[in-house]
């Protein structure tokens, strides 16, 4: 328990230069792109110099950009993420209000990829060269090399134009007056082409990374003097070899939350999901800088916080790293 909280207590501490460098970076690069809010606010709806002048004076944008960062960070001491522009709601607010639909996706979609791509890994390393693990390769490699993109429309089009079995879009059915499970069954069922397309690339990727696992374990020491016993090969899969290749794939389901995550703007375009991903479009067609940064800000929370229970969960699964970085 000790060591978990050192560990714990590390990675909580490395994350503040971490958060306050993606800030201070997202804002000037924000800053170095042509045009602002009152920009994208005139061009849509139009107006004079005076308003113009007005707005910037308004929104805060007449200030420099130093003395902006400046207030920002100060603000942000505070917790105070601002206030949006465009939406002239709190930012923190409308990204609590949009993140609950990102977490819902990203968890089913991470779920589908990990558990179904680890036993596909399984299924194809327990007997490396068969049939069933080349044909599970090859098609692992060609689910990888399809965009996800393509694959939402492909789904979209079949499941949901041709075949009418599954919601076209939305997070679930507007106005349906629906409660309890009735409503949980119609959220699922609005999220099986999201999830899908989402989870299919990462799916092939765990496939693809247990089976090489395995393949290295099975020509470990000890998988060959537990197969010199006469133990039956069954129990050596189960015991020795998907058990130590599984580690690496721990690793990899925290690195690849912050694909997944910059995937779910894709995939909540495509099926207008009111997730992060969404609203991240829609302020970036605003130059909303404020609910912006704020997006960037709560995703790198995001990330780290998804990071750093995989790391608790690799201490657990292997004490000799919890012992190492505790010690460091």
């Amino acid at each position: 328990m000790n060591r978990a909280w050192r560990l714990l207590k590390r990675r909580l501490v490395g994350s503040i230069p971490v958060l306050l460098i993606v800030v201070v970076g997202s804002f000037l690069l924000l800053e170095a792109a042509p045009g602002d809010a009152v920009d994208a606010y005139v061009a849509s709806v139009g107006g004079d110099a005076g308003m113009i002048e007005a707005l910037r004076q308004s929104w805060g944008l007449d200030a420099s950009p130093m003395t902006r960062l400046a207030a920002y960070l100060w603000a942000l001491l505070h917790l105070d993420l601002g206030h949006s522009v465009a939406l002239s709601r709190p930012v923190l607010s409308v990204v609590l209000e949009r993140l609950p639909n990102t977490l819902l996706l990203m968890g089913a979609a991470t779920a589908l990829s990990f558990f179904l791509g680890t036993a596909l890994g399984i299924v194809a390393g327990s007997r490396p060269g068969s049939l069933r693990d080349r044909l599970l390769s090859v098609g692992s490699l060609a689910l990888y090399a399809v965009p996800g993109f393509w694959l939402a429309l492909v789904l979209t089009i079949v499941f949901s134009v041709q075949l009418r079995w599954l919601p076209l879009a939305g997070m679930e059915t507007i106005a349906s007056g629906k409660t309890g499970f009735s409503r949980v069954l119609d959220i699922a069922r609005h999220l099986v082409l999201p999830v899908t397309s989402l989870g299919i690339i990462y799916l092939a990727l765990y496939l693809r990374m247990m089976r090489a696992g395995m393949a290295e374990v099975w020509r470990m020491d000890f998988t060959l003097a537990a197969r010199a016993r006469g133990i039956g090969r069954r129990r050596i899969v189960w015991r020795h070899v998907a058990r130590n290749a599984l580690l690496p794939l721990v690793t990899m389901l925290g690195l690849q939350s912050a694909a997944m995550l910059g995937g779910s703007v894709v995939i909540e375009s495509v099926f207008s999901i009111p997730g992060l991903g969404r609203l991240a479009q829609e302020a970036v067609g605003a130059r909303d800088t404020p609910l912006l940064i704020g997006i960037i800000l709560v995703s790198a929370v995001l990330v780290i916080v998804i990071n750093l229970l995989v790391d608790i969960a690799y201490a657990t699964l292997d004490p000799r790293v919890g012992a190492s970085e505790a010690n460091a």
